[in-house]
């Protein structure tokens, strides 16, 4: 479904991201963990299209869509839940989820806007709410809502569990599966490198800018030097 091919993307004079291949298959949630600084949210950017690679190619649904603007790659059906949730504090949660459907036109909105309310039944309750009131697991979950209100093929999360309480990170990880299971393909960059990939199919791991480990979740779970690293262990 994605493929990223030898990405190098710079900060000015920093080598952020240093030939970065990897690919997601229909279906699968692939996890990016690392280090503070190692480049996975940078990875996440270019492929959205917020940042240029100076090398590579990027494919999404076989088509290339690097140097394509942000919006048009939405509109592609790959959504991205940026680190921070950025969401819209002064608008309401329902008007947050509007704004998650703007490249699309129809009926089948209003039913989305169900299915969103459905998986994240707090939403529904604090729809008339503005949304910079909400608690930082709501704000999480009305990120992630608005993202699948523009019915995506592909959804990127960037850590989804930042700054939250352990039963939070519980609860927004057991999201994330439900997604899955509902047919969202999912790529997450998440520092909790646990809970990452014990949900994770593929995991890759991204150390100074370069991956220098991939796998299956669970082999990168067991592995010694990932927990050493990673894990505390």
């Amino acid at each position: 479904m994605l493929k990223v091919n030898d990405i190098n993307v710079y900060y000015g004079a920093i080598h952020a991201v240093k030939g970065v291949s990897l690919e997601v298959k229909e279906g699968e949630i692939v996890t990016l963990i690392g280090a503070n600084g190692a480049g996975k949210s940078t990875v996440l950017q270019t492929v959205s299209g917020l940042m240029k690679s100076r090398t590579g190619n990027i494919s999404f649904m076989d088509s290339g869509i690097a140097g394509l603007p942000p919006h048009k790659i939405v509109e592609r059906g790959l959504a991205h839940v940026p680190e921070g949730r950025r969401i819209f504090l002064r608008m309401t949660v329902r008007e947050n989820l509007d704004m998650g459907a703007y490249t699309r036109h129809g009926s089948s909105v209003h039913d989305d806007l169900e299915k969103v309310y459905g998986l994240f039944p707090r939403l529904q309750e604090r729809r008339k709410q503005v949304a910079g009131t909400l608690s930082g697991g709501e704000q999480q979950m009305l990120a992630m809502g608005r993202a699948l209100m523009s019915r995506p093929k592909l959804l990127m999360l960037d850590e989804p569990s930042m700054g939250l309480a352990p039963i939070l990170v519980e609860q927004i990880f057991a999201i994330i599966q439900d997604m899955n299971k509902n047919g969202s393909t999912i790529l997450l960059v998440e520092q909790n490198a646990q809970m990452a990939l014990s949900i994770a199919d593929r995991g890759y791991v991204l150390e100074t800018g370069s991956i220098n480990i991939s796998g299956p979740g669970k082999e990168l779970l067991e592995s010694d030097e990932i927990r050493k690293a990673y894990l505390g262990g």
